[in-house]
């Protein structure tokens, strides 16, 4: 057989299917069976990640699962660390909830208190995102001082968020940020070690969004 012939010939709208039956196909040879309740994002960002070590790595708080359908079945707001992150929510989805979603990293008043304060810019927006009212999701796909300055605002009782999406990428302070915010009593996920990225914490928000009926 030519390497051409070894091509799935599929329609646009089947390739996902077929994406999350290999997922599934290669989750049971490899013998991981995952939780009921947590295997749709698990899987979404397998998807998204071709990596099946997030089988084991992440983690859920207590209730995490049906905390957070309920958060977006009340309309919820969301902040997200990065441009990347709030752009890859599904959009339709959210306004299905009538939810919104917010990125405040490249706010001008953002960039001078960072700049001001000598600390990162996502510090300054999670304090930002404390502001707005009502319930609000944060959404951490980078930086890991955006999770060290939420478990901060927690221990200093100024402020406690509605729920923590926690998976930073990288290696400075990115696995002791995470531990931090699996020490609060506020609802979590996270991915503990070094991977996670934008990309992760958008397929999270959106297994979610689209378990709630949002698709």
């Amino acid at each position: 057989m030519s390497k051409i012939d070894k091509v799935e010939r599929l329609l646009p709208a089947e390739i996902e299917k077929r994406s999350f039956e290999i997922i599934e196909e290669e989750l049971k040879q490899n013998n991981i069976i995952l939780p009921d309740d947590k295997k749709n994002v698990i899987k979404r960002v397998i998807h998204t990640s071709a990596d099946y070590e997030y089988a084991k790595s992440l983690v859920f708080s207590d209730g995490a699962v049906e905390e957070l359908l309920r958060l977006i079945k009340e309309g919820a707001t969301i902040v997200t660390d990065t441009n990347m992150a709030l752009s890859g929510i599904n959009k339709d989805a959210l306004a299905k909830f009538n939810m919104k979603a917010y990125c405040f990293m490249a706010d001008d008043d953002v960039a001078r208190q960072a700049k001001e304060r000598g600390v990162t810019r996502a510090y300054v927006s999670m304090e930002k995102g404390a502001k707005l009212d009502g319930r609000v999701i944060f959404v951490v796909g980078n930086g890991p001082t955006a999770l060290i300055r939420l478990y901060e605002m927690i221990e200093e009782g100024s402020y406690r968020p509605a729920f923590i999406i926690g998976v930073p990428v990288g290696f400075v302070n990115v696995e002791v940020s995470k531990e931090l915010i699996m020490d609060t009593d506020v609802p979590y996920i996270v991915n503990v070690g070094r991977k996670g990225g934008s990309n992760i914490a958008a397929a999270i928000v959106n297994a979610f969004l689209y378990d709630a009926g949002g698709r």
